[in-house]
């Protein structure tokens, strides 16, 4: 697996970089965000905020608007309003400096299952409960058959909830299917994902909300 290390900080990525091609990664290293817009798509981004040109969350943006490639944050910038931001700009999970290699990989591989995983669900056709239809092949969301444009996160959190019509998904199952994380404080984030939908939907019903419990799509 090819992966793009943007970190500026000498002391941290060379020892990084020598722990993950211990376990077989191939790196390449970046030291500012030019060079990481510049390098080739890699199969997995690590990325630091803190850079000499452009700021973390400018690349991060743009690397999402280009392609669908996993990145994991890593930063020393814990404050909840960052790992909100990060994760709205479509960053697969966020990890806080210091951290330990073996935890790092582990998220790492958890987020390339999870990028698999949903990979392989969208080999089906559709997804389809009362006015919603999700194409899954064209990445496209209908209600009553009218295209409705969705964010990346939109999407996989309707498509999550569709999937389960009827059902609860608690909060900790959506963190960990649609973000990837298990970081409750970024349940925050599934409130103003929420709100999104409902009223891009037009069918605000539709997403119930049940306090301390989850959220249901209904769509009786």
């Amino acid at each position: 697996m090819n992966v793009l290390l943007v970190e500026d900080d000498d002391s941290i990525a060379v020892p990084l970089a020598e722990g993950l091609q211990r376990e077989g990664f191939d790196v390449v290293r970046a030291a500012t965000g030019a060079e990481a817009l510049a390098a080739e798509t890699p199969d997995f981004v690590l990325l630091d905020l803190r850079l000499p040109d452009v700021d973390g969350f400018t690349v991060c943006r743009e690397l999402r608007a280009r392609s669908a490639v996993p990145i994991i944050v890593v930063s020393a910038r814990g404050e909840e309003v960052d790992r909100v931001v990060g994760l709205e700009l479509g960053a697969d999970d966020y990890v806080v400096k210091p951290f330990g290699l073996r935890e790092l990989i582990a998220r790492i591989r958890a987020v390339v299952r999870r990028t698999e995983a949903r990979s392989a669900g969208e080999a089906a056709e559709e997804l389809a409960a009362g006015p919603v239809r999700i194409d899954l092949r064209a990445h496209r969301v209908l209600v009553d058959e009218e295209e409705v444009a969705l964010t990346g996160k939109e999407y996989d959190l309707l498509a999550l909830l569709v999937r389960n019509a009827g059902a609860v998904v608690s909060r900790e199952e959506i963190l960990r299917d649609v973000w990837n994380t298990t970081w409750y404080g970024s349940s925050k984030t599934i409130d103003v994902h929420v709100a999104s939908l409902r009223r891009k939907l037009g069918r605000p019903e539709l997403i119930e909300t049940l306090r301390g419990v989850g959220l249901r799509f209904d769509p009786t």
